[in-house]
């Protein structure tokens, strides 16, 4: 007697030609421009922080996948992913090492610890990124210029720095490798502290000091851009993001000018494009409802602006879109749509 095998799927029932891996490949596709300009600007040390924190989570991801007697899930993509964008948000003199444990947290405690792609609340490069900031404050915020005469034949001193040891000073490095002055300071550092405001131009091109995904806006935009095109990326997030910290960066600056930057200021510094265009809208830690995602967005540039004028940190992407990672769920709840001919007392009742 023949037997019939009915297969019984939840919805959606219509499937879309565009895989998990094919999103996350071209997710890729649109870091590599910022990958190779922030070469470029920064030569072989900041290569190496790519390679390095992209190795490590490549391998804890497969180390955690056989730990766990599952399939290994580095084809995906993702683990890709967080390398590189991790390498983006530290200082490109970065020790080696510490990229490298940061690649490790990014993963371990970022990711796999909730499951695995798809399960964890927190962007895991974020995560690496908050520890890194709180386990070693000093060398993550010791950055270097761009532009450097010998980038592309020597490395930054302190890349190359032995765990738990003192990198070498970079003072006598940088007075060889540049020839005009270098404070250190990145253009929010200079504004929060100084109140000193650089020009817009070289924030538009990535002349200055930061981290190693601070550069072009342009270009930044551009990348994002491509994923919006082929309807990979959700451009409601970084719309109400933006938008978001531009009013309330112009709120700031009307009230006082002479202390608060103006919002193109706001939109060009630090890492809020990078975090606008490529972290907040990672779709496992943002709603999926349409209200929620513009409440979402408009929170986090919010949170943003309040943390630069306001906070004793000149920057505050990071917390604000972890922060919004941690609210996603409560603003899903709060967002979900009426369900047609349902009365609107029965689902406030619910």
């Amino acid at each position: 007697m023949k037997t019939t095998v009915i297969e019984v799927r939840t919805s959606p029932h219509l499937h879309a030609p565009r895989s998990v891996d094919m999103i996350m490949r071209n997710v890729v596709y649109a870091l590599l421009p910022l990958c190779a300009y922030a070469v470029w600007m920064f030569g072989i040390s900041a290569l190496a922080l790519m390679i390095v924190s992209t190795t490590a989570c490549l391998l804890t991801e497969h180390i955690g996948c056989r730990i766990a007697k599952r399939e290994s899930s580095i084809n995906d993509f993702s683990a890709v992913i967080t390398g590189l964008l991790l390498a983006l948000t530290l200082p490109p003199g970065l020790p080696l090492w510490m990229a490298a444990l940061g690649g490790i947290v990014a993963i371990a405690p970022g990711k796999l610890v909730f499951g695995g792609l798809g399960f964890n609340v927190f962007n895991p490069a974020l995560v690496a990124r908050a520890f890194l900031q709180a386990a070693f404050p000093v060398a993550i915020t010791a950055y270097t210029p761009a532009f450097a005469l010998h980038r592309f034949t020597e490395f930054i001193p302190s890349t190359l720095a032995w765990p738990l040891m003192k990198a070498a000073p970079l003072a006598d490095w940088i007075a060889r490798v540049r020839v005009d002055a270098f404070s250190g300071a990145t253009p929010l550092m200079q504004q929060k502290f100084d109140h000193i405001t650089a020009p817009i131009q070289p924030l538009f091109f990535g002349d200055r000091a930061g981290s190693a995904g601070e550069t072009s806006v342009i270009l930044i935009a551009l990348c994002g851009l491509y994923l919006i095109l082929r309807k990979m990326m959700d451009w409601r997030i970084p719309a109400a993001m933006l938008g978001s910290a531009a009013a309330f960066g112009a709120l700031f600056h009307f009230s006082d000018p002479a202390k608060y930057p103006d919002p193109l200021f706001v939109l060009c510094t630090g890492g809020l494009m990078l975090g606008a265009f490529f972290m907040a809208t990672d779709p496992v830690g943002s709603p999926v409802t349409p209200k929620g995602v513009w409440i979402y967005g408009a929170l986090m540039g919010m949170i943003t602006v309040l943390i630069r004028c306001k906070g004793g940190l000149p920057e505050g992407v990071m917390y604000a879109i972890l922060l919004g990672n941690a609210l996603s769920p409560l603003i899903d709840n709060l967002t979900q749509p009426r369900v047609y001919g349902a009365k609107k007392k029965a689902r406030v009742a619910a």
